[in-house]
């Protein structure tokens, strides 16, 4: 099923340009494994076959939805520019570990299958999420390395939740922040009923120990955020097993403020440009 999603009435940012491509936007659902999966397209008008990005929204796992996704993954497809398909993945409690990686790696599986009807092109294909997105992101590249049936050429961890235990957390003490500690474990028990599953790789990143073979990443952290400390553990773990990664701690911002930092869309931007720009259709058979 697709419905159309009528132009964003927001004010751009200031400092922020128009978008380089008219956008179209809509809605549509697919079958997923907890039921229908719905995703929202983002498709710029193009004459040749554009770079493909999944982007997942935050909500800390309980909440959030493609509305919530919709400034990043509208700015990132008209100014990249990218096809994205944003993703309403599974929420706990009602669909705890792992309805949501899996609902998320079904829509990255449908959309690089799909890529060439979307104008996308299958060879450049990146994930990208905010806070339990990020979480995600970070899961999607792991488990598409691990059955390898799609290959991810980059990562894109804004604020990620990465840490379930939450024993890092205390290393951000006594920032502010606008999110606690209890409230992110709180959380987490909802996503993650069973204490075995805080270990999972796929629900905590940070406990795997094989980052060697990973897509290259870029983690962007918050200074005044209780979770930057896991982030920019996890971005240590991926530079010591040999994986690419940019990592960047933005001063004075809080965990709610990042995403509306003045500099992370053009950082973020570059890097995926830098990652997803040197293939083209020259040469593909």
């Amino acid at each position: 099923m697709t419905s159309a999603v009528p132009p964003s009435s927001a004010t751009p940012p200031a400092g922020a340009s128009a978008p380089q491509a008219a956008l179209r936007i809509r809605n549509l659902d697919i079958a997923g494994p907890n039921g229908r999966l719905p995703l929202r397209l983002y498709q710029p008008a193009a004459e040749a076959l554009l770079p493909l990005v999944l982007y997942l929204h935050g909500g800390r796992f309980v909440g959030g939805s493609l509305d919530d996704a919709e400034p990043m993954a509208r700015h990132i497809a008209g100014h990249l520019p990218a096809v994205v398909v944003s993703v309403d993945y599974a929420l706990a409690p009602a669909h705890p570990f792992p309805a949501a990686p899996e609902d998320a790696y079904a829509a990255l599986r449908w959309a690089a299958e799909h890529a060439a009807s979307l104008g996308a092109d299958d060879r450049r294909i990146a994930v990208a999420g905010e806070e339990a997105g990020g979480n995600l992101a970070a899961s999607l590249a792991l488990i598409a390395r691990d059955r390898q049936d799609l290959k991810i050429a980059a990562q894109v961890l804004i604020g990620p939740m990465l840490d379930p235990s939450m024993t890092r957390a205390g290393h951000a003490a006594p920032l502010p922040a606008a999110v606690s500690a209890a409230d992110f474990a709180h959380c987490y028990r909802q996503y993650l009923p069973q204490l075995s599953q805080r270990l999972h790789p796929y629900a905590a990143p940070l406990e795997s120990c094989r980052q060697a073979g990973l897509p290259p990443a870029y983690i962007a952290t918050a200074a005044q955020d209780l979770l930057h400390c896991e982030a920019e553990s996890y971005a240590g773990a991926l530079i010591s097993a040999g994986v690419h990664t940019q990592v960047e701690r933005y001063a004075g911002a809080d965990h709610a403020a990042l995403l509306a930092h003045p500099q992370l869309r053009d950082c973020l931007l570059q890097f995926l440009r830098c990652r997803l720009g040197a293939c083209s259709d020259a040469g593909r058979p």
